[in-house]
């Protein structure tokens, strides 16, 4: 027979469930992506200090009592990278009772993408070191890391189908071929190089520029840039970018 506590009982816990702190904590999480040559990589860093040390995570902190989480992910960003004004686009709250031992903390998602041309890595008392990783080459992060970062990947994949948000990663002058190797590596596909030029041109998006790539192994390729308003424009109101 199952027990059964009395009534008394039954008030006074729940009286002292109802007055229990949910979560010790709120952290932000982010996902910093950026495009390098030919591939996707997104920054990780190494912790310097508390249970995580010396092992590999996304970039986060802990959000303050006076901070929205948006404000927080900025600052936690600008601390680092000295990026700002940036778009950082909020994914979810990940709240695995688990997903941080000893403690109940809860996580904010972020994620976003920069040339990494603009970024500038400081020293940090908790950041040991800050490296851009291939997304093929991901190590075990610490705690649900792993986790976040492909839920990020999912949604920077689908938004990438729906707006033209990766298109800041490139150059300001660039070859459709690079253009190609972008979307390439971020939808993890193998694209059809003519089926991707007669659809892109097709959009107008694009600006031909009576200039060729330079210092090139191999044929020169004409250069494009992309139409602020076109792009404005695609941007708000969003597209269908499958190929």
């Amino acid at each position: 027979m199952a027990f059964l506590p009395s009534k008394e009982t039954s008030e006074t816990n729940s009286t002292t469930d109802f007055h229990q702190p949910a979560i010790d904590g709120i952290t932000i999480d982010c996902a910093i992506f950026s495009f390098n040559k030919a591939s996707l990589e997104v920054l990780l860093v190494q912790h310097a200090e508390g249970e995580s040390i010396g092992k590999w995570g996304l970039l986060g902190g802990y959000m303050k009592k006076e901070e929205s989480a948006d404000d927080a992910a900025h600052r936690i960003v600008y601390e680092l990278t000295s990026l700002d004004n940036i778009y950082l686009e909020q994914l979810k709250a990940f709240t695995n009772p688990n997903r941080v031992l000893e403690r109940r903390v809860v996580t904010i998602g972020y994620y976003t993408l920069v040339n990494r041309e603009d970024y500038n890595i400081k020293a940090s008392i908790t950041v040991k070191e800050a490296k851009w990783f291939k997304i093929n080459d991901i190590p075990n992060l610490i705690f649900d890391h792993n986790e976040i970062l492909d839920f990020s990947l999912m949604k920077l994949r689908n938004q990438v189908r729906q707006a033209p948000i990766g298109f800041n990663l490139l150059p300001e002058k660039f070859a459709l071929l690079q253009l190609m190797h972008l979307y390439e590596e971020i939808l993890g596909v193998e694209l059809d190089k003519s089926n991707f030029r007669r659809k892109i041109l097709h959009m107008k998006l694009l600006v031909p520029l009576d200039e060729k790539q330079q210092d090139v192994s191999h044929r020169a390729a004409k250069l494009y840039k992309f139409d602020p308003e076109i792009y404005k424009k695609l941007t708000e109101k969003g597209f269908n970018f499958e190929f």
